[in-house]
C-alpha cells in the first residue's frame, strides 16, 4: 500500500471510532498519524526495511500504530477497519459527506431519527424532527438543509483554489463597498493556499454586524442565507459554496483572523505553547490564562493581551508571525522559535516562465501573442515547449517542423535585439514524452541542439511502478533533458497520480543536476508541496511553469508560486528566479 492508502485507512479508522464514542485520544492518535503519513515522501515499507530505524521514530507513531502500519503493507487490509465497518451502518459515509455532519452529529441523527438516507435526512430536516435533537437547534437544521443538495451532487467537489480565489475576490470587491466595513480579509484553507478549497472564510473588522451581514445578503450571487446570528452568517454562494463571515471587533480582528485562517492543528500548537507562557488564545484576542469567565469566551479586555494583527497574537507567544501558507502543524512552530522560518519565495522574484505551447501543437495562441503576453507580465525569458511527436491528440511536432519553429525563435530573438538590449530572450525547447517503452520521442542529435527540454509521461500511466520509475529516471539521466514536467501526473479532482517511487526520482535528479517542476496548472500543482520539500532537501533546484496554452495561462504562475510556498520554497530554491545567465550556470550542460 502506498503512504496515501494508508493515511486515509488512518483518518477512516479515526471517523469510525468517534462516530463509535470511542476513546478520544485514540481517535486523535489515529489522525495524528494520518497526517504525519500523508506529509511523507519516503514510503513506509522503506522505513520498514532499514535496520537502523523504525516506524515508531515517526511522529504520532507508537509501537500499536507501527504494527498495524505494518500489517497494512503485508497484507493491504486492516482487520480493525473491517470490523468497525462491520459494525456501522452504511448510511453513516453518506451523511458524513454533508458539510458540517461530523462523526458525532451524524450518530446522534442515526440513533434518534433513524436516518437511513440523505433524502430520509431531508424530509427530517423538513419536517423539524432535526431541529428538536439536542446539539441541532432550527439554525442547524436549516444549514444542513440547505447542505443537503451540495452532498448529492457530485460536480460539488472542493473546489480549485484558483475556482475558489475568483469567488473570494468577488465577495471582497463587493464587501469592500459597504462602508461599515473597515477590513475584511479571506481565511480558511484559500489563505493558506490549499490545493483544493471546500467552503470559503471572511473575517471582518466593524461596529455593526446588522449591517455587514444585510450586505452579504444582499449580493446578488447569494443564493440562500443558512445561518444568522449576531456576528456570523453563513450563505451559499456561487457554485454552491458555502460562506461563512465573521464580524469582530478592531481590537480581536488579528486574532480571529489567525484563529480562523488555521490550520487547525497550527492552532492547537500554538494554544499549547501560549499555555506554558500563562496566556490563551481564541478568536477574541490573547488572554491571561484563568482571565475567562465561567462559560464565557469572550474575557473582559482588561485581560487583553494581543489581539489587533496577526504579528501581535504571534508576538505575544514569543514568535515572529508565521506566513499563512507555512500553517499545517508540521515545523512551523519551531523554525519560528528557532528564528529560521523560511523568506518565501514571491511571484515578483520569478524571472522567466519554461513550459508553454503555442498553435504550433495544441495551444491556442501563436508564438509572437505569447511573447508579447511574457512580455506585457514583464518576463525576462521563456521557453516555447510545444508538444514532441509522440503527443499525436496535439499535433507533436517532428524533427522537421520543431526545427523551422526553432530557426523562426531565432529570427524572433534577433528582431528583438535589433534596437540594443531585447526586452526577453525566447529559448528554444521542446517537451518530450517519456515512450511507454523506454527512451523519448525525438533523437538526441535533435535535442543537443535545444536551448531547453522539459521531459513528461502522458501515456502508459497504469504501468507498474517499478516501469514507470525507471522511465523517469532514464530520461533524468539524459544529458539533454532540463527539467522533468508535472513528474507525477496528477489532475486535482479528476486524475490520481501514477504510481512513482517519487523518493528514487529526487535521488537522482539530485545526483544529475537535472531539475523537477512545479507546474502552475490549477489542474495539476504538481510536484505537491511535500514533494517539493523533499526536492529541496535533497538539494534539486525547482522550476516553476505555467504550462500555459494561451496567453491568459501565464497569469497561472501565482498557484505554482503559492504551491512552492507551501513546500517552504526561498527564491533561492527555484531556479527561474536567476538571470537568464545564472539559471545557465545551473544547468547540468
Amino acid at each position: 500500500m502506498t503512504n496515501a492508502e494508508i493515511a486515509a485507512t488512518f483518518e477512516q479508522v479515526a471517523d469510525l471510532l468517534e462516530y463509535q464514542g470511542g476513546n478520544v485520544f485514540r481517535v486523535r492518535a489515529y489522525r495524528n498519524a494520518a497526517r504525519t503519513i500523508d506529509g511523507m515522501v519516503e514510503s513506509l515499507a522503506a522505513v520498514r526495511d532499514d535496520s537502523g530505524r523504525s516506524l515508531t521514530d515517526l511522529e504520532g507513531v507508537g509501537s500499536d500504530l507501527a504494527e498495524k502500519i505494518g500489517t497494512l503493507l503485508d497484507t493491504g487490509g486492516l482487520p480493525l477497519l473491517t470490523d468497525l465497518q462491520k459494525a456501522v451502518p452504511a448510511v453513516v459515509f453518506q451523511l458524513m459527506r454533508v458539510p458540517g455532519l461530523g462523526p458525532k452529529k451524524v450518530k446522534l441523527l442515526v440513533d434518534q431519527l433513524g436516518i437511513d438516507s440523505l433524502d430520509a435526512l431531508e424530509k427530517a430536516c423538513r419536517d423539524g424532527q432535526v431541529a428538536g435533537v439536542k446539539g441541532f437547534g432550527a439554525k442547524t437544521q436549516a444549514a444542513i438543509l440547505g447542505n443537503i443538495a451540495f452532498a448529492k451532487d457530485p460536480e460539488h467537489a472542493r473546489l480549485l483554489w484558483q475556482e475558489a480565489d475568483a469567488i473570494v475576490q468577488d465577495v471582497l470587491v463587493w464587501m469592500r463597498g459597504c462602508p461599515q466595513v473597515r477590513r475584511i480579509e479571506g481565511a480558511g484553507s484559500w489563505r493558506r493556499g490549499r490545493e483544493t478549497v471546500g467552503d470559503l472564510d471572511f473575517v471582518v473588522d466593524s461596529d455593526d454586524s446588522v449591517a455587514v451581514m444585510d450586505r452579504l445578503h444582499a449580493w446578488n450571487e447569494t443564493s440562500a442565507v443558512l445561518l444568522r446570528g449576531e456576528t456570523k452568517t453563513s450563505v451559499r454562494g456561487p457554485r454552491g459554496v458555502q460562506i461563512d463571515l465573521r464580524v469582530v471587533e478592531h481590537d480581536s480582528f488579528g486574532a480571529a483572523l489567525q484563529y480562523f485562517t488555521g490550520s487547525k492543528e497550527h492552532n492547537v500548537r500554538l494554544r499549547s505553547l501560549a499555555r506554558d507562557r500563562g496566556l490563551t488564545i481564541n478568536e477574541y484576542g490573547v488572554f491571561t490564562l484563568g482571565s475567562e469567565a465561567e462559560g464565557d469566551t469572550k474575557p473582559s479586555k482588561r485581560a487583553l493581551v494581543a489581539g489587533a494583527t496577526e504579528q501581535d497574537v504571534y508576538g505575544a507567544v514569543g514568535l515572529p508571525w508565521v506566513p499563512p501558507e507555512l500553517r499545517e502543524a508540521r515545523d512551523e512552530i519551531k523554525e519560528a522559535e528557532r528564528g529560521t522560518l523560511p523568506a518565501l519565495v514571491e511571484l515578483a522574484d520569478l524571472r522567466g516562465d519554461l513550459h508553454m505551447h503555442t498553435t504550433a501543437t495544441d495551444g491556442e495562441d501563436t508564438l509572437a501573442e505569447m511573447v508579447r503576453a511574457a512580455i506585457a507580465r514583464g518576463l525576462h525569458y521563456i521557453a516555447i515547449t510545444d508538444h514532441g511527436q509522440r503527443v499525436t491528440m496535439a499535433r507533436g511536432l517532428d524533427k522537421g517542423r520543431l526545427l523551422k519553429q526553432w530557426d523562426d525563435i531565432d529570427r524572433l530573438n534577433e528582431s528583438l535585439a535589433e534596437e540594443g538590449s531585447p526586452p526577453i530572450v525566447v529559448l528554444k525547447g521542446i517537451e518530450v514524452d517519456m515512450l511507454e517503452k523506454g527512451g523519448l520521442d525525438l533523437p538526441d542529435d535533435v535535442l543537443g541542439k535545444a536551448d531547453w527540454v522539459v521531459a513528461s509521461l502522458h501515456y502508459g500511466q497504469n504501468q507498474p511502478r517499478e516501469q514507470i520509475t525507471a522511465r523517469i529516471i532514464e530520461a533524468i539521466e539524459n544529458p539533454h533533458v532540463s527539467v522533468i514536467g508535472h513528474p507525477t501526473g496528477r489532475l486535482l479532482n479528476r486524475r490520481p497520480p501514477y504510481d512513482v517511487d517519487i523518493e528514487a526520482v529526487i535521488a537522482a535528479a539530485a545526483r544529475t543536476g537535472t531539475f523537477l517542476e512545479i507546474n502552475a496548472n490549477p489542474w495539476r500543482l504538481d510536484l505537491n508541496e511535500h514533494h517539493a520539500a523533499a526536492a529541496k532537501k535533497a538539494g534539486v533546484k525547482i522550476v516553476i511553469s505555467t504550462d500555459a496554452h494561451s496567453t491568459r495561462g501565464l497569469d497561472m504562475m501565482r498557484c505554482g508560486v503559492l504551491q512552492a510556498r507551501r513546500a517552504g520554497l526561498e527564491a533561492s530554491d527555484v531556479a527561474n528566479t536567476r538571470t537568464l545567465a545564472g539559471l545557465r550556470k545551473l544547468m547540468k550542460r
